[in-house]
């Protein structure tokens, strides 16, 4: 290893509060769930649209579900599908999972046909639990999969019954016709959680037992399921907690879903932790919660960028005064553009945004700006404790120099098993104990990180390489620019070469036109190398986003491609 790595020069910028290495607790998920019950058995454990459970009460849920996984022939390491919003019933379901000792799969409302198939094929899931709004996509593949079991919940699901049947009469509460499914057992939720038992389960889970399997990748074939283990969860959970110094007087307010592995962190960390989370079932949402902020006074907000800039365009939100009770905001899962921090600082408390960067196959937190200490523009912070970080060429493997870009290679106990029944695959990303994110960076010289670009978003114009990351921070400084995402297409005059390509989404009151595309190309002219401008630019009136709103670049790139931009 590079000296540049080996000296880890971030452990120097680390907050007093964070040792370099951590002492690390055996304790399977189930287990702190049940210290944190003997602690604080009353507290409210999720706020649900005016709605409160305590964690006894969750327990109690949490026990039924999993009474009835056991009952429905369910052995440890049986998958379960959690294809939910963030209702109550998911949280449960992440719980009684754990306490029935099986692994649960976050299956993605966004998922095709063909995608949710693969996925429940794949990981033999045996029961699902999904919501009435989404039965339809599963009850379309139930043919061709082996689960046996559907649980269907309901939006109302623990809602007052006024609130719960007004709810419904008034068409504010969506809702969809369950049908049968021919050889499958389809039975509602609240049902199971009538009639199952709520008698203590604890099914005893080894430290390196599958905890959960969560999918990921598919943009060059199906995607991949990633095997968490109690051990890389876990350990994650107390680097996580001890970064930020959650305590369990917070409360949590995020519109990350469970089903993504961010929410998921965000929602078993805390829960394991004692704080109080209030459910976001609509991550699109804005004035709901504009609403939750001003109602409950979250300690900490964590979301995807696009939440942030949806927030920013509300005055109401600006409106707010938080600084009383907000400790700090993180973003994650996408590239934040520096000049909308320190308008979001004036809402928040100058110092109080945080950047993290995570990927699935690390259970998922890798680095994440200190909590206290100093924050730099752009810089997604510096590793978590006990985890090594290096930058290396992608072809020779050699190290970068300190402010040179290389591929992020990493290691620690937070890293995955592997994936599932993919030997090939796992062989591929993790060698010799490092797992190859394919993600491009820099580190500085005080040992922050900086994001460039992905390695398959890297653009080759004649030999010059182009980081789309880059361009996107310049082409959102323009007046005009609301969104934008930089993409390569084939160069038909250059075989072999690329172009590169932009979408935007220009403000309200712009005009698309030619005149405007001329001004934008202008303007980079000045910016960047000739080589990087775009020799394409599509007007369009919003970016294809993932289910928690990161931009979906493989989709632009399609659309674009087959001129349907």
């Amino acid at each position: 290893m590079s000296d540049a790595y080996s000296e880890k020069p971030w452990l120097k910028q680390y907050d007093k509060h964070v040792a370099p290495k951590l002492q690390y607790e055996e304790k399977s998920f189930a287990e702190k769930f049940a210290e944190i019950l003997a602690k604080y058995p009353d507290k409210t454990a999720l706020i649900y649209m005016g709605a409160r459970i305590s964690f006894r009460e969750l327990d109690a849920l949490a026990n039924r579900l999993a009474n009835y996984l056991i009952k429905s022939g369910l052995k440890p390491n049986d998958v379960v599908g959690l294809h939910l919003p963030n209702i109550p019933a998911h949280y449960i379901g992440v719980l009684g999972v754990q306490k029935a000792g099986c692994v649960s799969t976050g299956l993605s409302p966004l998922l095709t046909a063909p995608e949710l198939e693969h996925q429940l094929r794949d990981s033999g899931t045996k029961i699902v639990l999904t919501v009435d709004v989404l039965y339809g996509k599963v009850a379309e593949v139930a043919n061709n999969v082996p689960f046996i079991t559907v649980v269907v919940s309901e939006i109302g699901d623990f809602l007052p019954g006024i609130k719960r049947v007004l709810g419904k009469l008034l068409k504010k509460i969506p809702t969809a016709e369950v049908r049968p499914i021919p050889g499958k057992t389809v039975i509602r939720f609240m049902e199971v959680m009538k009639e199952s038992s709520a008698a203590s389960v604890l099914v005893q889970r080894g430290f390196d037992d599958m905890i959960f399997m969560m999918y990921t990748g598919g943009t060059t074939g199906p995607a991949k399921g990633a095997v968490l283990t109690q051990r890389s969860y876990m350990s994650n959970r107390q680097q996580m907690l001890t970064w930020v110094d959650l305590r369990p007087e917070d409360i949590a307010l995020s519109a990350f879903p469970l089903f993504h592995i961010a929410g998921l962190a965000l929602g078993g960390f805390t829960m394991t932790q004692g704080i109080t989370q209030i459910c976001v079932p609509n991550p699109r949402d804005t004035p709901f919660f504009i609403n939750a902020l001003k109602s409950y006074k979250p300690t900490f907000v964590v979301n995807v960028p696009t939440v942030y800039f949806e927030l920013l365009k509300r005055p109401e939100f600006k409106a707010l005064k938080m600084r009383d009770h907000l400790k700090w905001c993180l973003s994650a899962a996408a590239p934040f553009p520096g000049e909308y921090i320190k308008e979001l600082e004036s809402v928040i408390g100058e110092g109080n945004f945080l950047e993290l960067y995570g990927m699935t196959e690390m259970s998922p937190i890798m680095t994440c700006s200190p909590r206290f200490g100093k924050k730099k523009i752009s810089s997604i912070g510096m590793p978590m404790p006990d985890t090594d970080v290096k930058l290396i060429d992608p072809e020779t493997n050699q190290p970068a120099k300190v402010g040179e870009t290389g591929e992020i290679v990493i290691r620690g106990p937070q890293l995955m098993k592997g994936y599932y029944n993919n030997p090939d695959e796992t062989a591929n990303a993790v060698r010799d104990g490092w797992m190859h994110t394919g993600d491009v960076a820099k580190m500085d010289d005080d040992g922050y990180f900086y994001i460039v670009d992905r390695v398959k978003d890297m653009v080759i114009v004649s030999g010059f390489k182009v980081f789309t990351r880059e361009l996107d921070e310049v082409l959102s400084k323009h007046p005009d620019v609301e969104l934008c995402a930089s993409i390569g297409l084939p160069d038909p005059e250059r075989p072999g070469s690329e172009r590169v390509g932009c979408a935007i989404v220009l403000k309200a009151g712009i005009e698309k036109s030619e005149a405007e595309k001329a001004k934008i190309v202008a303007f980079l002219k000045v910016e960047v190398a000739s080589y990087k401008v775009p020799r394409v630019i599509e007007f369009m009136d919003q970016l294809p986003t993932s289910g928690v709103g990161k931009i979906l670049k493989r989709e632009i790139k399609k659309m674009m491609t087959e001129g349907r931009a």
